[in-house]
């Protein structure tokens, strides 16, 4: 957040700087008032420019193995050029390498989610999908599992079969 705002601060000094140049090469043929406002334009331009390109900043700075399952697009009244093309704000990457199974459950796997967000700490979330039932449930306090590992009273959820999560879990499994 701080980088944002100091990359904001200076495309406002940068726009007002272009513009002081202008003057002075032109010998003031531009308005005086046409330095704040390019300051202000440079400033929101920097502003849009930073949100239009977090999402694809993150995802390539994401580690080997993580996959996006899913994306959150932003629409706001404040920032109405959002309705023509919204923004990504959020999304949920899962880890690969932390997919387990275990032989006493079929079709059930152990991984972790992470769900990323703009301004927003990443959250881990463990969670289990069983892909023979379209189904997937958050490993939380409580959950418990029997003596070979299957999960006892875990709280599914149930899935349509086009979902993301588990058409990237299912189809590695299957594979």
């Amino acid at each position: 957040m701080f980088l944002s705002l100091m990359a904001t601060l200076f495309a406002g000094f940068a726009g007002a700087g272009m513009v002081l140049l202008l003057r002075t090469v032109l010998k003031d043929r531009i308005p005086k008032w046409a330095t704040p406002v390019a300051a202000g334009a440079a400033m929101i331009a920097a502003t849009i420019g930073s949100e239009y390109s977090w999402y694809d900043t993150t995802r390539q700075a994401l580690p080997e193995g993580m996959e996006v399952v899913a994306t959150r697009e932003n629409t706001s009244w404040w920032r109405p050029w959002t309705y023509a093309a919204p923004y990504v704000d959020g999304f949920v990457a899962l880890d690969r390498v932390s997919v387990r199974t275990n032989d006493a459950a079929p079709g059930i796997h152990l991984l972790n989610l992470y769900v990323f967000g703009r301004w927003a700490a990443t959250t881990e979330i463990p969670s289990l999908v069983d892909c023979l039932e379209n189904r997937r449930a958050d490993v939380i306090d409580g959950v418990e599992f029997d003596q070979d590992g299957a999960p006892l009273n875990a709280d599914w959820r149930d899935v349509p079969e086009d979902d993301a999560l588990l058409s990237a879990v299912c189809t590695e499994a299957t594979s």
